[in-house]
């Protein structure tokens, strides 16, 4: 008779799982509280204590971690010496191996703080059994995902065995699992004796979504999300409505909530190739968004609009006369959606905006033959920090808008120039080789809405002051830059001659 040790902490689907193996001639060996859930419902099983001839101790610390499983498992039925070794022993071969493991990742996602709950979660014979069944697929089918069940059964029932193929493919979803399962524990452990940066760095993702294509149609593409959720991320949003969303949504999205996320008032971002091309607040969501809409009414067509209020009927029909592609919003009044929900493409996702402020995490980039990490540029500025450099000063009014501008810019593809007036850009020059580009662009842009109050803002210092002149022959009165170049005086200097208000943060806020 064929033998299949069952241990399990999530019992779903379990009992058919269990009694179809017994109808295909399989003996079932269990544990503790695998064992009595069968027992209850009339599966018999064989305790694992009858395998192994010693108790369970530790508190169920112990009950697996025995030669008479492990070489159960890793004896190769083709190698006469090592079933020699079984039979001199008297160790039967285990032939599946069904073992889902303990909730690791659920403990922590109810109290992280609770490090002693989270170590009692830490699973030791179930990976050891896992890995052993794993290393030893020729021989054994190894099940760890309840999704499987029905196909193991279905190969069994058909031809009295699993496939090599089917066992090769399950195994690799075993390391997989123990490996993302391991990386998960290690994460924890660098959370809780806060080491940011291991000598070894492994980071458990899941398929959240196989893409229709990458960046370009040629292109295969996959969405993996933390396997932790972050709720106020993209991977979390729920879609009401529109096609699936492609890989450049997924890379838009995401470049518009982090810059939503920095506005409290009511606010609305339009973005294009991951650039803000209009902001704007206002005391409504629809002030807001028509603000945004005016800074840049060509570049949105396309675009994706992100909005930090519930959006009503009002601004629905203002969104709904554009070709967008996605509108993402804390939530849609009914006749708002009713609205929007007219074009069958456009997506419309939802957001829990109650967790944009939650901790931000490192963020990666990979490269060719490696990945960088850092953190999130989530810098808390404070203006009562930042040093008014000209002889004119801002105003209280002039320095909001500075602060709006600055906010703003820091979202810009560098090299990065901003200009914005009170709640509005109207200007944006974004990843230009040279900044005196990006100056003459964002002016460009703002032209005819230019004024005393307009803010040019820049992401990183002026490396001259040619910058600086050209803004001021096109109007602009006050400029916003962190400073922290040679020629410094040079750019100040050109400032206080035609009576600019200049203001440095400090901070640079590069976005490559």
């Amino acid at each position: 008779m064929k033998k299949a040790l069952i241990s399990v902490s999530d019992k779903t689907n379990l009992v058919p799982f269990a009694q179809a193996l017994i109808e295909n001639g399989y003996e079932i060996i269990s544990t503790g509280g695998t064992r009595n859930f069968l027992k209850q419902v009339g599966v018999q099983t064989t305790d694992i204590q009858e395998v192994t001839h010693f108790p369970e101790i530790l508190d169920g610390r112990v009950k697996t971690l025995h030669p008479n499983v492990h070489a159960g498992l890793l004896a190769k039925r083709d190698h006469a010496d090592h079933m020699q070794t079984l039979a001199n022993h008297g160790i039967d071969p285990i032939d599946l191996v069904c073992v889902n493991l303990y909730p690791f990742k659920e403990t922590i996602l109810k109290d992280q703080d609770d490090f002693a709950g989270a170590i009692e979660q830490i699973d030791i014979g179930g990976p050891s059994m896992l890995r052993a069944a794993a290393k030893n697929f020729n021989d054994v089918t190894v099940v760890t995902d309840i999704n499987d069940y029905q196909k193991v059964i279905d190969e069994i029932q058909a031809n009295g065995e699993t496939s090599l193929a089917t066992r090769k493919e399950l195994a690799a979803k075993v390391f997989r699992e123990t490996a993302a399962y391991d990386a998960l524990i290690a994460q924890y452990f660098d959370y809780q004796t806060d080491d940011p940066a291991p000598q070894t760095l492994t980071l458990p993702y899941q398929l959240k979504q196989t893409m229709r294509y990458g960046e370009n149609s040629h292109q295969k593409a996959w969405f993996y999300e933390d396997i932790i959720p972050k709720s106020f991320s993209i991977s979390q949003a729920k879609q009401l409505h529109g096609k699936q969303l492609s890989y450049n949504n997924i890379k838009d999205a995401d470049a518009a909530l982090r810059i939503i996320r920095e506005f409290d008032e009511p606010t609305a971002v339009g973005l294009k190739h991951m650039n803000p091309c209009g902001i704007g607040c206002g005391k409504t969501i629809e002030e807001a968004w028509d603000r945004a809409y005016e800074a840049d009414p060509v570049s949105i067509f396309g675009g994706i609009v992100a909005l930090n209020r519930k959006v009503d009927l009002a601004t629905a029909e203002k969104l709904h006369q554009l070709f967008l592609e996605i509108i993402i919003a804390p939530a849609f009044d009914d006749d708002a959606y009713d609205i929007l929900a007219k074009k069958k493409n456009v997506r419309l996702l939802t957001l829990d905006f109650d967790h944009r402020n939650e901790q931000p995490r490192l963020e990666t980039v990979s490269v060719m033959g490696g990945m960088l990490m850092q953190e999130q540029d989530d810098l808390e500025e404070d203006p009562t920090q930042w040093e008014i450099v000209t002889q004119k000063k801002p105003t209280a009014d002039e320095l909001k808008t500075m602060t709006f501008a600055w906010k703003a810019v820091k979202f810009v593809k560098s090299n990065a120039i901003l200009v914005a007036n009170p709640n509005q850009t109207i200007g944006v020059g974004a990843g230009q080789p040279n900044r005196i580009d990006a100056v003459k662009i964002a002016i460009d842009h703002a032209k005819e809405k230019l004024n005393d109050q307009s803010v040019l803002a820049s992401d990183a210092f002026f490396p001259m002051d040619d910058s600086v002149e050209y803004a001021a022959q096109h109007g602009i009165k006050l400029i916003i830059q962190p400073g922290g170049s040679i020629r410094d005086e040079d750019s100040i200097k050109m400032a206080d001659k035609y009576g600019i208000v200049m203001v440095m943060t400090g901070h640079r806020h590069f976005r490559h």
